[in-house]
């Protein structure tokens, strides 16, 4: 230790020695700096940092070398031979070279030692190999103990460095590793050099090929050093100054381009890839020959404007750009900055977004408010066109039994039927569940109309094959006319409506054109409709009631209610004329709440032995509230429940059945008997005398008005009775006018029966007239109020 203390203050010249220092701090501090910078980026320009690296230590650590050489004071002047100090400071560089890249950007404290010793032997390799090209008159010696000793210490040091700078961040990430290898690098040449024993020779004091003199070698050495090191710090802060600044420019989501002079001269990735094209094609090109503005003239770039544009020659024309412009300075030039937004997405998704606000998401067709958009503008082209309502046949019934899926894809048929039957200019709609509207435009009058129609009807028995496919449907078709048939929207679609209601009622499936007849029989519908609301506010209803007998002996066990309705104008309108109606326009429920206290307020008067038959609408099973409704009948009145009954047909199970049966059992448990009315005419008639208990069947009039000269009719009226039988339920047959079919039902086993033979429909059979009125026996004869 003593010899290397002696060997740096007495044998050096110090001045030199602190110059060497500082160069070596330099230099490390440099090349720190650097090795911090290639952890940071890409693969490729990693290595390019680790060759800049590995060439500033390589020459920093040879500058420090060659200036503590030309430092030494020894009794014999030195110099040097050029070729084996350049292949010193080449050993250097190639070792950190193959060090930097054994480091790796993230290593442990193993791989740092490592790296750290294949630094020593690099640094001494280009030491001694330095040493070999001195030209002194001496021979050159070297004791190996203290050069072992240099070369692990100096192993220990730069491992140390390694290790520091991969644990450290900040500042100490590039200074407390400098230090460390400045540390090494001095033991090494001053250990190394205390170990070296110069014997004056005077046969060695001279070599051939060129020399490096010491007069002007330090300086040199010291300079070139700097300038490299300020080389490679300088770039290495503008690399890192421009990549940053590219990768800000990279990462927005926009394509950017600066432009000068009408010229594009700088661009990011995200441009180059919107257009499809490299950055190089775009620099010194016009944005005028990628881009075309929306809105049609030439690309003109004014600072603020944001314009709309597409991409020049693109096969795509739903792609649509955004382009902002802003000036900005751009080395040292007044520039405009454009910024590019791909729009297509945002367009795409807008236009699918009014398309589903316009279109049926089921069909695709146009739906109501797209369709009153249309039918104003052709309203206001003051254009002739014909308005066409097209309702389904079956749809309804298909959908109840089949289910909604199973609806959904008749309604897709459908649309595609009425697609394949229009003209291209032509609008189709579909504005209610079963309901489409088509506008049929630039018609010369009703002759193309009526070929549309005739299509339309033809497609639908081409594709719908109602003998066949039970699922299948047809199609009804009102047509009205503009100008002739009205001049505004909704009288159009009105009258176009009435078409539809006359096509309808005359038999399905046909098309039919409105008239003015039509309008009259609507405008009187119309009015009936509003009576039919009002008719019990105004005391318009009342109700008849008909005998219910046992057949054999004709006693009377029970009424059934029967609904009247006394207009003050038309005079006494027939149930099945108004019923239909009031069930189509909802007025049914409020009727049907009225008919059904009213009855069981009559019946309270009534012997207890004596019941009452209601009938209830298919629409009333719809309301949820119809038990409660029942019961609050019979508690207001007072009658016993087991004397009311109430009548539902089949149909009550064809919509929204599971509701239907919760009803009907909540009715049941209050103790009212139910009785199936029309038996034998409805869709599954044994699959609702399973699903629920009744407690009466009744054969529909029908079967029994032929049962006296039709055996068919006589077959089903005796298998009715004898399922009757096998359920445990009484049967009773509607419609007996004569004794011959009383006999016949007596002799089929039929206990009750109900008919004109027995007694028409009358007031209140208990009441003050009642005494006045008498019923006809089966013999004859007439019976007082015990059969009444």
């Amino acid at each position: 230790m003593f010899n290397v203390l002696e060997c740096a203050t007495d044998q050096h010249d110090i001045r030199l020695v602190v110059l060497a220092a500082l160069i070596c701090l330099l230099g490390n501090v440099g090349v720190f700096v650097l090795l911090n910078r290639s952890t940071l980026c890409v693969e490729t320009r990693r290595r390019h940092w680790l060759m800049i690296a590995a060439i500033a230590e390589g020459v920093g650590v040879w500058a420090t070398h060659f200036v503590a050489m030309l430092a030494y004071r020894g009794p014999m002047p030195l110099e040097f031979g050029i070729a084996l100090t350049l292949l010193s400071v080449t050993i250097a560089i190639a070792f950190f070279w193959a060090v930097f890249h054994w480091l790796g950007r993230a290593p442990g404290t193993v791989r740092s030692m490592g790296a750290g010793a294949g630094a020593a032997v690099g640094i001494h390799g280009m030491h001694f190999t330095g040493m070999a090209a001195i030209i002194a008159p001496a021979r050159i010696s070297y004791a190996i103990a203290p050069v072992l000793i240099s070369l692990a210490l100096s192993a220990l040091l730069f491992g140390a460095a390694f290790v520091v700078f991969t644990a450290t961040e900040g500042r100490k990430k590039i200074f407390l590793p400098a230090i460390l290898a400045v540390l090494s690098i001095v033991v090494l040449h001053f250990t190394a050099m205390s170990a070296t024993t110069l014997t004056y020779d005077p046969t060695q004091a001279s070599v051939g090929g060129p020399i490096l003199s010491r007069e002007w070698l330090v300086p040199a050495i010291v300079l070139a050093n700097l300038v490299l090191l300020a080389l490679a710090l300088t770039g290495s802060f503008v690399d890192r100054w421009l990549t940053d600044a590219r990768g800000i420019a990279d990462a927005t989501l926009e394509g950017l381009a600066i432009v000068s002079a009408g010229q594009i001269v700088e661009v990011n990735r995200q441009l180059a890839g919107l257009l499809g094209v490299s950055s190089r094609a775009l620099i010194g090109s016009a944005p005028s020959r990628w881009f075309v503005p929306v809105a049609g003239g030439t690309f003109d770039i004014q600072e603020g404007l944001t314009i709309e544009a597409r991409i020049r020659g693109s096969a795509d024309d739903d792609q649509i750009i955004e382009i902002a412009t802003q000036m900005i300075e751009y080395r040292g030039r007044s520039c405009e900055v454009l910024a590019v937004r791909d729009l297509s997405d945002r367009k795409r998704a807008q236009r699918a977004i009014e398309h589903l606000a316009s279109h049926d998401p089921l069909t695709d067709l146009a739906n109501r408010a797209c369709f009153v958009r249309a039918l104003d503008e052709a309203i206001a082209a003051r254009q002739p066109f014909a308005l066409l309502a097209i309702d389904l046949d079956r749809f309804k019934a298909i959908n109840d039994i089949f289910g909604h899926g199973a609806g959904d894809d008749i309604l897709r048929r459908v649309a595609n039927i009425l697609r394949a039957s229009v003209r291209g200019d032509d609008i189709i709609a579909r504005v209610g569940g079963d309901e489409f509207l088509i506008i049929q435009r630039a018609v010369s009058g009703p002759d193309d109309a009526r070929r549309l129609a005739s299509d339309i009807l033809e497609n639908f028995a081409g594709e719908m094959d109602v003998a066949r496919d039970p699922m299948a449907v047809a199609a009804s078709i009102g047509v009205a006319f503009y100008p002739l048939d009205a001049l505004d929207a909704e009288t159009l679609q009105q009258n176009a409506d009435i078409a539809l209601y006359r096509a309808k009622s005359s038999g399905r499936g046909i098309a039919v054109f409105f008239d003015q007849e039509m309008d009259e029989l609507a405008r009187d519908r119309r009015a009936l409709e509003h009576d039919l609301r009002h008719a019990i506010t105004r005391n318009q209803l009342h109700l008849v009631f008909q005998p219910l007998v046992a057949t054999a002996f004709g006693s009377v066990v029970g009424y059934e209610a029967l609904l009247r309705w006394q207009h003050p104008e038309r005079g006494e309108i027939p149930p099945d004329f108004f019923i239909p109606i009031a069930e189509e326009i909802g007025a049914i429920v409020s009727i049907g709440e009225w008919v059904l206290r009213e009855a069981c307020a009559t019946a309270a008067g009534w012997p207890a032995n004596i019941s009452i038959a209601v009938n209830v609408s298919t629409v009333q099973f719809q309301v949820p509230s119809l038990p409660a409704i029942v019961r609050d009948a019979l508690d207001s009145s007072g009658l016993d429940a087991r004397r009311l009954e109430l009548e539902v047909t089949e149909t009550a199970f064809m919509r929204n059945r599971q509701i239907a049966l919760k009803s009907l059992h909540e009715i049941r448990a209050m103790g009212v008997r139910i009785a199936m009315d029309d038996f034998g005419i409805g869709y599954s008639s044994l699959s609702n005398l399973k699903a629920f208990p009744f407690d009466k069947i009744k054969i529909d009039k029908s079967f029994v008005a032929s049962i006296s000269d039709d055996e068919a009719s006589r077959s089903i009226v005796r298998a009715i009775v004898g399922l009757g039988r096998s359920f445990n339920m009484p049967i009773v047959a509607e419609g007996v006018e004569t004794e011959a079919q009383r006999q016949m039902l007596l002799d089929e086993g039929c206990p009750q029966a109900q008919g004109y033979y027995f007694g028409r429909p009358a007031g209140d059979p208990f009441g003050d007239a009642a005494r006045d009125r008498q019923v006809k026996s089966p013999a004859g004869h007439l019976s007082g109020e015990s059969t009444a």
